[in-house]
């Protein structure tokens, strides 16, 4: 008898990884997860060591593949964070810690893109709204700044790609992490060699492009011993997060969102298109090409939405536990006590494109206890997905359903905070980690578990709960929303500008 094959799904995310193994039906059978390594040396960098990264990848594996009999594991493919990659020198080494998807060192490499190649044709090319996040900036300033081990690459891997090469040994990227690159030609799925020239790079420095789902080979006896993963196991390519986690959650068509909630959020929907509005990009929404071949997506971007819970914890609550902080924010009413959120602790959320925004409380007094203030801050969230969710619905209006995935989905008072605002009902996909099981999906793609994405939607057993709005406190948010949410963005962004500049002199 012949048993069933399983999964392996690695989600290589800005807090945790974690490594899941699934049967073909998405069913969990296996999981471990240890936090990402993060190096934090001043305000506005961040960075991963690669081989922290992969050694916490490979520790990951070995503790969910001890879990199972790792001989039936036919795959395993890598979801991770955009924005974020390896440089590698001829011999395969790592030149330079990967700058973390949310460092905004290179701000003025970004400034210099707008003056050289402008924010419109980047737009129009890439499908990004120039941030000083996206890889080209990072490229730039590395050559800017580490000339010497610059001039020594020859290789430049998203993250998932990096660990997919030091699982198989094989280099390529996929179409949707190569969208976060700000150098992929989307609409002609090739590297825009014309923006790489133009600002002194070479396009040679990219991997080969390829399909999500694609083979790239066996898992490697070195990679083997290191992850206790089999020798038989196929390597496939993987794919941005968020993407990874809209195949999982079947979001692949029209008419239906994603939000995908973590350490940032998105609000995500599949399009047959890319969107030729320049606009799109002057607010901030970002398209790109989606792991399922053919198809493309939109999206609009908050940094910094588990982030602000967890800064709260950090700075305001002496990291207390969450479960005390949900009820201490259960035992205030809707509205916070009149205290209001701007969850901006990274960059502004779409609709707005401002990389010098920040974030704030107002309303303020003497009596603001902690579980007003916490509460604000889940209810400030939910406001911006709100104003992100309308912006995008002036593009691609026929919206029938809002899925949700992420950790986040499991904080029952956040999810209902969230429907309220929206008044809309939310769908929670009830599964450990989306982006995971996206990652296992393209895995068992590139082994022939799959013919192909059809017949893996078929077979996946989706459960979900659906969260619907308050009535009672619909009413609220929405004057909340208008009058107070609304204008504080505009009310605040010269304040913000104006301490970026002071700041900028010192």
């Amino acid at each position: 008898m012949i048993s069933e094959p399983l999964l392996a799904g690695l989600d290589v995310g800005t807090t945790n990884v974690k490594a899941l193994i699934f049967t073909p039906d998405g069913h969990p059978v296996a999981q471990a997860s240890a936090p990402t390594p993060v190096h934090v040396p001043q305000p506005g960098w961040a960075y991963y060591e690669p081989e922290e990264l992969w050694q916490t990848t490979a520790a990951a594996l070995r503790q969910a593949t001890a879990q199972v009999d790792a001989r039936r594991i036919a795959s395993v493919a890598v979801a991770s964070m955009g924005e974020a990659g390896v440089l590698l020198d001829a011999h395969n080494r790592a030149l330079y810690p990967a700058i973390a998807w949310y460092d905004t060192r290179a701000q003025a490499q970004s400034d210099w893109l707008e003056q050289t190649i402008g924010k419109d044709r980047l737009f129009a090319v890439t499908g990004l709204s120039l941030q000083p996040i996206f890889g080209l900036c990072k490229l730039l300033w590395l050559k800017q700044n580490e000339p010497e081990r610059f001039a020594q690459a020859v290789r430049f891997l998203n993250i998932a790609d990096y660990i997919a090469f030091r699982l198989s040994g094989e280099q390529a990227t996929d179409y949707s992490l190569a969208s976060r690159t700000m150098a992929l030609d989307i609409a002609r799925r090739q590297w825009a060699s014309d923006i790489v020239a133009a600002v002194g790079l070479n396009a040679d420095l990219y991997a080969p492009l390829l399909p999500g789902g694609t083979r790239l080979g066996p898992v490697t006896a070195e990679a083997a011993a290191a992850t206790g993963l089999p020798t038989s196991a196929q390597v496939a390519t993987g794919g941005h997060d968020h993407v990874c986690g809209s195949l999982a959650a079947g979001v692949i068509s029209p008419g239906v969102a994603l939000n995908s909630l973590g350490t940032a959020e998105t609000i995500f929907i599949s399009l047959e298109k890319p969107l030729a509005d320049a606009n799109l990009g002057r607010q901030g929404f970002t398209q790109g090409a989606h792991v399922v071949g053919g198809l493309y997506y939109v999206f609009g971007s908050m940094y910094t939405s588990g982030a602000c819970v967890e800064w709260f914890r950090a700075a305001l609550a002496d990291h207390r536990d969450y479960a005390t902080l949900i009820a201490e924010a259960e035992a205030v009413p809707p509205g916070s006590g009149g205290i209001c959120f701007l969850p901006h602790l990274q960059l502004a959320s779409s609709p707005h494109d401002d990389p010098l925004a920040r974030g704030a409380f107002i309303g303020l007094s003497t009596g603001a206890s902690r579980g007003a203030l916490f509460r604000a801050v889940l209810e400030g969230t939910a406001f911006d997905s709100r104003a992100m969710l309308e912006a995008l619905l002036a593009y691609a209006p026929d919206l029938r359903r809002i899925t949700a995935i992420g950790g986040v989905t499991r904080n029952a008072l956040w999810m209902q905070i969230k429907a309220s605002v929206l008044n809309r009902p939310l769908d929670l996909m009830q599964v450990s980690d989306a982006a995971s099981l996206g990652a296992a999906i393209l895995g068992g793609l590139g082994a022939g578990v799959y013919p192909d994405v059809a017949a893996a939607q078929h077979m996946l057993r989706r459960e979900t709960l659906r969260v619907e709005p308050a009535a009672a406190q619909v009413s609220l948010y929405e004057q909340i929303y208008q009058q107070v949410f609304q204008p504080m963005y505009p009310a605040l962004r010269p304040l913000h500008h104006a301490l970026y500049h002071i700041h900028q002199k010192d």
